[in-house]
């Protein structure tokens, strides 16, 4: 299906600023330098899993600018991000809705598994990024 419009680079970078937030947000619920990376790395795994118009707001342009000073502050602007992503996915292009939900949460489990499993922390973090994501626990 051919989008009646295309993303701006503003909506693709609100589209990459939810799902590296997301991503962010599980390896810091359980930090370390070491799972950091490893964590990190499997999540761009998801990415470039991605198709569509996903895999091009997520794997293409600038790096989004998170707040570094606190996890509440990354997610204040992650969350919001992840519901507007969803919403402008919605109006331009909802067949990629189901994309977007997925590879967000893939990229957070394989983020929270890359490192001695999903711990409890980061199981809660993955929950609220599904509840940004109007999604269910089952992903719907």
């Amino acid at each position: 299906m051919i989008m009646a419009q295309p993303l701006t680079d503003e909506e693709k970078l609100t589209l990459k600023t939810g799902a590296f937030g997301a991503v962010f947000l599980v390896a810091n619920a359980d930090p370390g330098i070491l799972a950091l990376f490893r964590e990190s790395f499997a999540a761009a795994g998801a990415f470039a899993d991605a198709r569509g118009v996903v895999r091009e707001a997520l794997t293409g342009g600038p790096l989004p600018r998170l707040p570094r000073d606190s996890a509440l502050e990354v997610e204040s602007v992650a969350l919001p991000a992840l519901r507007r992503a969803v919403e402008i996915l919605a109006a331009k292009a909802p067949e990629q809705v189901p994309v977007f939900r997925s590879v967000v949460l893939a990229a957070a489990d394989r983020a929270a598994r890359a490192h001695d499993g999903v711990s409890p922390a980061e199981s809660e973090v993955i929950d609220r990024v599904r509840g940004a994501l109007g999604t269910n626990a089952t992903g719907r």
